[in-house]
């Protein structure tokens, strides 16, 4: 052990009693400390000294090591460093044996009244000591505040001489979160400054120091915007409904029949948190039938007409068997600050009562009604072990790897692509830009707009993909007449093109990468750092491409038209199956219906063990469709502005209005396919009380 931190944390306090357990952003100011200690890289072990029970169980909690401080350096008198030497005094008693044989080399006095700690910050500071640059360090603000005594004397100024801002050097303000010292300096000097001594700079929002009540309301206020939004590790969320998923308005009808507006984000947040594994309730203290109309879209139990919010949501817990600490519950009014009191992880919509956002862990930055329970879904989701999800074994043989179960998902840029995910929609622009930038960007709006998570191009080096044969024959283009090769190279995008269609797609929220057809193409869509490479049905069977493709170790989603199972079976010992995506397709343009055997979508996710998706040629949408039913995890059509455009792909591609329908029917489907698990839902509650009959 280098590096110990050592967390002065008090029962007494003259300015806010026991302010130590007191929160700001959901959490005790002693486990933010604590928190951030054990997030710096540099630090070794973490601990907390106190003398108050309550204060330990929390530090303890929170995965520090408790040292118990006696009574004559618990007073208000007692110096940090004090605690701080007793700490290092104590500490081989309370670490391990492997690690408790010397002192630590370094020290770092962390206070608990500063609740905007950033481990990035404390690691600078310490690497400045280990570094030997200085042999105390302490966090400070820039300012240029001119300071003066109570006598009307100037501090750090002449009052008769006013610099400008930019004339003078800065000064730094002492802010009290952090000091990190040698530990054998610490001792002989029995003081935190000593030697050379240098400042670690720090945000201004983050020099928060909390003596008083206003100090703490402060930093209650500023939490939402300082701290991090960190993933939220839970096993369920539940919520409010007016206010959370609503923006707390109705619209009363003149039958007095209400409606109110909703987020379809939301529900596919919701959507995406059930098939995670994340159970979901709605509780509401009104009987509304628009509550219960809406829980039922979504697929997830509701309680109505509630008294007492916190008296259902603990029988609820105890019913599922679910942790209090595990789980987040959302609200916006003081009705919900009682359920607050029991979740783990409160949540406060950023309109809410400012009783109810002082009580939050985390106030989310979308309004009620407007992607609020999607944000929280997005951060509960990112908290899901994704590495868990995506790293399988190595590689097995193909005959090894035959009948295997539910296959894991691959992630791809900003998507995770695999059964219990949203269906991956890739808009395959191909060459369908005819070499003109323009169009290329106006189809990446039309793959955006539509919903499409990615955009497709093929990258070619013409004097090794064009066949000799092939390439003095003459084309009549939109250009003139001229050679195939010429057209070939009139159509290839180099370096500035595919650099402004990475800047585009970026811009427009979607991933791009390309089907290579050569190793010189693969090493240009790598230099181009796409999130993934594709393999064309017609490269099947082009093993160097092939390995060279494996080399990249990127995501590969390999399409397998016109192949046999044999040629497939090869490809795929060489690409290996780690981040293997497999495209059932045929290579017929356009694609007839009788040649789609779409049963194959199965066949492929059992013989691989991969997920499986639909690659399409064909006009129209219904197979697309089937194919999601029958499990294809990613759909990739052609798109093109126009059927009647010049060029060999745009007849078989879907324009603008076919491909929003596309992505549109494909999340429907999601949706009605459900869970699989049997259930009476909302709906039925009311026909079954009606009509269901039970004889003996």
């Amino acid at each position: 052990m280098r590096v110990l931190a050592v967390v002065p944390a008090r029962g007494g306090s003259v300015g806010v009693p026991l302010k130590n357990l007191e929160k700001v952003g959901g959490v005790p100011l002693v486990a933010r400390a604590v928190d951030a200690c054990l997030r710096a890289e540099l630090v070794d072990e973490v601990v907390v000294s106190t003398d108050d029970d309550r204060i330990a169980e929390v530090a303890e909690a929170a995965g520090a090591r408790v040292v118990r401080r006696p009574a004559e350096l618990s007073g208000s008198t007692a110096s940090s460093e004090s605690a701080v030497l007793h700490a290092l005094s104590e500490l081989p008693s309370e670490l391990p044996s492997e690690i408790s044989g010397e002192a630590p080399e370094i020290v770092v006095l962390v206070q608990c009244t500063s609740a905007f700690l950033d481990p990035r910050d404390l690691d600078a500071a310490v690497a400045k000591v280990l570094d030997g640059e200085a042999d105390s360090v302490f966090s400070g603000t820039e300012t240029y505040e001119f300071v003066w005594t109570g006598a009307g004397h100037g501090v750090n100024h002449d009052p008769a001489v006013r610099p400008r801002r930019q004339d003078r050097e800065p000064h730094y303000r002492e802010t009290g979160a952090f000091y990190v010292m040698r530990t054998e300096g610490l001792r002989e000097r029995g003081h935190r400054f000593f030697g050379r001594v240098a400042v670690q700079p720090v945000p201004a929002r983050h020099a928060v120091e909390i003596d008083t009540a206003e100090d703490l309301e402060i930093a209650r206020a500023l939490a939402p915007f300082v701290d991090e939004p960190l993933p939220i590790d839970v096993d369920a969320v539940v919520t409010d409904f007016d206010g959370v998923h609503t923006d707390d308005r109705a619209f009363v009808d003149s039958d007095g029949r209400e409606m109110v507006a909703v987020s379809r984000s939301d529900g596919m947040g919701i959507a995406l948190l059930r098939r995670a594994g994340v159970k979901v309730l709605v509780l509401s203290t009104e009987r509304n039938p628009v509550v219960a109309a809406r829980a039922a879209k979504l697929g997830v139990p509701v309680v109505q007409g509630l008294g007492a919010k916190d008296v259902a949501l603990r029988e609820w817990l105890a019913a599922e068997g679910l942790a209090p600490e595990r789980v987040a519950y959302v609200g916006n009014d003081v009705n919900d600050l009682s359920c607050m009191a029991i979740a783990g992880w409160p949540v406060a919509v950023p309109d809410a009562h400012p009783r109810v956002r002082a009580a939050a862990r985390v106030v989310l930055s979308a309004p009620g009604g407007a992607g609020a329970v999607r944000e929280l879904s997005d951060r509960v989701l990112a908290a899901r072990p994704a590495t868990a999800l995506e790293t399988v074994a190595a590689p097995a043989p193909v005959a090894a790897r035959r009948h295997l179960g539910q296959p894991r998902p691959v992630r791809i840029g900003r998507s995770l692509v695999g059964p219990g995910q949203p269906v991956y929609v890739i808009g395959e622009i191909g060459i369908n830009h005819n070499g003109d930038v323009d169009i290329a960007r106006k189809l990446i709006d039309v793959a955006a707009d539509a919903g499409c998570q990615a955009v497709k191009f093929q990258k070619r080096t013409p004097e090794i993909c064009v066949p000799l044969e092939q390439r003095d024959q003459i084309r009549q283009t939109p250009w003139g007449q001229m050679t195939y090769m010429e057209y070939k190279i009139r159509t290839e995008f180099g370096a500035d093109e595919y650099a402004h269609i990475a800047k585009y797609c970026e811009e427009r929220g979607v991933d791009w990468f390309a089907s290579p057809w050569d190793v010189p193409s693969v090493e240009f869509l790598e230099d181009m750092d796409v999130v993934a490479h594709k393999v064309a049905s017609a490269s099947v069977t082009d093993h160097e491409l092939l390995r060279a493709l494996a080399a990249t170790r990127k995501p590969i989603i390999l399409s397998t038209g016109m192949s046999t199972i044999e040629e497939i079976d090869a490809a795929v010992e060489i690409l290996g199956t780690e981040r293997l995506v497999m495209m059932h397709a045929t290579s017929t343009y356009p694609l007839p219906p009788e040649e789609a055997n779409l049963r194959m979508i199965t066949t492929l996710g059992q013989r691989y063990g991969v997920p499986v998706g639909y690659s399409g040629h064909e006009r129209g949408l219904q197979i697309s469709l089937a194919a999601v039913t029958l499990g294809a995890v990613t759909v990739e059509r052609h798109i093109t502005l126009d059927r009647a455009m010049w060029g060999s792909d745009h007849a078989a591609s879907l324009e603008p209005t076919g491909l929003e329908h596309l992505v549109r029917d494909i999340r429907i489907i999601e949706t009605a396919l459900g869970d699989g698990v049997k259930r009476v839902y909302p709906g039925e509650e009311a026909p079954r009380a009606r009509l269901r009959r039970a004889t003996a």
